[in-house]
């Protein structure tokens, strides 16, 4: 791109476009993305639904129990809701846990089994 910005005052940006084999189209939307002035997004506004800080602490608090310590969000869930407790979501306790940094996802554990090929009838193994 620098090349073409230095070669089309001289002959021209079409001209130059086509002698360095750079679309113009591209020419064109890199040179409009660098005369804006970048622009810092807003923040995110907090869902109105969101936990608040003392029920995500809850929600930690019940997933570092004696009872839980060693279970999954899943597990969590289900025994809490044959208890007749809903706290949240799965997903929603597992971004708690990530929030907190106490997530491990380590490629033993999304690694699918091995799998042993089954022998067809009659052949030998």
């Amino acid at each position: 791109m620098m090349a073409v910005l230095e070669l089309a005052p001289v002959i021209g940006k079409a001209a130059a476009c086509d002698a360095l084999a750079v679309p113009r189209a591209s020419f064109y939307r890199r040179r409009a993305r660098n005369d804006r002035p970048c622009q810092a997004r807003p923040a995110r506004p907090r869902p109105g639904r969101a936990l608040s800080e003392q029920q995500r602490q809850g929600v930690l608090d019940v997933l570092h129990s004696e009872r839980f310590v060693d279970k999954s969000p899943a597990e969590v869930r289900a025994a809490l809701l044959d208890e007749g407790r809903y706290l949240c979501s799965e997903r929603t306790m597992y971004r708690i846990l990530a929030d907190a940094d106490e997530l491990r996802i380590t490629p033993e554990s999304i690694a699918a089994p091995p799998v042993q090929k089954a022998r067809a009838v009659g052949q030998r193994p």
